[in-house]
């Protein structure tokens, strides 16, 4: 039987209102009553948009019915921080500065956080530590997620001798250049096609409609800081049957962005709407939640899984242009978000698992570790470990700010270790160069049991902004 699939325009024909109650309404009736028949499902939302006080404490449509009743002003409860606050396990203490394990601890006293971790390439952010891992009840953070929603790292393995790279340097260069568009606000005169621009999300939730055009521009594009598309090497030195490649050493292409424009201003809004409903104290305010029982957050979960898909879809453009231009098909591809939200099993109960800034490491489930412009990074398999709640670090993680590594690093120092490592780069900057980051092999040594090292890619030819 086919599962019943609504549209918002006809929701809107039996006369309920522009906003969050269509895009719920959607939600709610596509997953409650997916096998009925749609006229069945329409008389039934007839019957709620008729007498919404009726349904207002129903089990399964009191939230569609909750948004249809006349709201009172609102005025956001002020929430305290536990006394003490959930246990989390630290990977790496010794290399994570004291800013972020304060983050995290703040993080553990959430009343609606019941598990946590910390990566060892942590550092502080705005909200959880990147390298934060959260489980919540029932409750979804923003700030948790982060600006850049599905920030995604993305490895295609060619059947081509690397050797290449040096013998045709110059024709890899110019292809990466040309399939590639950097920087925070730039964006493609002519945008490109991919169904994640259909999704209905962009018609239903009011913040994403006017978001659409300047998605559809940026497609494919990444963007500035730390964001990469690079070719190296891969190597791989047994067999593994869920990597599926053999032995040897192959081309690879890697990339790392997220969602541009549209993952900011989702992270943004709802971070917003997120503080106006519950204050908390100080720092703790980036912190604040939305219930998945209620509409702000159910709409922020719709549209943060569209980010997470739009920064998949900037990924696979890049690399079919770049797999176009080879002429070759990739023999393998391993990929994965590392900031977002998942619904999991945590000791047998589904909750919420935020990872700002750390890579999905459950039973067998492949992953991408990077190192820096000059380290090797690693392809990984979870091991599934409970304490990390199933998760590992995300790449090598800064050892400097920004700006201190813009005072402290010279171009002369970058250059020279270009020069030793064999890579060439384009573009990049002193606050990204290799000096700024931890030692990538102590995070691996870091973390031996939340993932087995299956693969290793060494950059050889490096595309970042400027």
């Amino acid at each position: 039987m086919a599962k019943l699939k609504l549209r918002g325009k006809d929701i809107r024909a039996l006369g309920y209102p522009e906003g969050p109650v269509i895009s719920i309404a959607m939600n709610i009736m596509e997953k409650e009553y997916k096998f009925e028949k749609e006229e069945v499902v329409m008389n039934l939302l007839r019957e709620v948009l008729a007498a919404p006080v009726e349904y207002a404490n129903d089990a399964v449509l009191g939230l569609i019915a909750q948004q249809l009743l006349p709201k009172q002003s609102p005025e956001g409860a002020e929430v305290s921080l536990n006394q003490t606050g959930v246990a989390f396990t630290v990977f790496g203490g010794q290399n994570i500065e004291q800013s972020a394990m304060n983050q995290m601890y703040q993080a553990a006293k959430l009343p609606v956080a019941v598990a946590g971790a910390l990566m060892p390439d942590a550092h502080a952010g705005y909200g959880l530590p990147i390298g934060g891992v959260l489980a919540t009840e029932n409750a979804v953070i923003p700030y948790g997620v982060g600006v850049d929603i599905g920030c995604r790292m993305c490895l295609s393995v060619f059947d081509i001798d690397p050797k290449e790279l040096i013998q045709k340097e110059q024709y890899f260069i110019r292809e990466l250049k040309e399939a590639t568009l950097f920087g925070g606000g730039r964006q493609f005169q002519q945008s490109s096609e991919h169904e994640v621009l259909d999704r209905a999300e962009f018609d239903e939730i009011p913040l994403l409609k006017g978001l659409q055009g300047r998605a559809a521009r940026q497609l494919g594009s990444s963007g500035s800081g730390n964001h990469f598309v690079e070719w190296g090497t891969v190597e791989i030195d047994e067999a593994d049957p869920v990597l599926g490649l053999k032995p040897g050493i192959y081309l690879g292409l890697l990339s790392h962005s997220g969602s541009r424009a549209l993952g900011a201003a989702i992270a943004n809004h709802y971070t917003r709407v997120a503080r106006q409903k519950r204050r908390l104290p100080g720092e703790a305010n980036n912190l604040a939640w939305l219930g998945l029982d209620e509409a702000e957050g159910i709409e922020y979960w719709m549209a943060m899984n569209l980010a997470g898909d739009y920064a998949s879809a900037c990924h696979h453009i890049i690399h079919a242009k770049l797999a176009t231009q080879l002429g070759r098909k990739p023999i393998g591809r391993v990929e994965n978000h590392h900031n977002f939200a998942w619904k999991e099993q945590v000791e047998g109960v589904e909750r919420i698992v935020h990872r700002k800034g750390a890579t999905p490491a459950g039973k067998d489930v492949l992953g991408i570790i990077p190192g820096s412009m000059t380290a090797p990074g690693y392809i990984v398999k979870g091991r599934g470990e409970t304490a990390s709640l199933s998760s590992a670090a995300h790449g090598a993680g800064r050892k400097m700010s920004r700006t201190a590594a813009m005072n402290s690093i010279t171009h002369e120092l970058l250059k020279e270790t270009l020069e030793k490592h064999g890579v060439k780069l384009m573009g990049g900057g002193l606050d990204e160069a290799p000096q700024a980051y931890k030692n990538i092999g102590e995070v691996m040594q870091s973390q031996q049991d939340l993932v087995d090292i299956v693969g290793r890619f060494t950059p050889k030819i490096v595309r970042m902004d400027g």
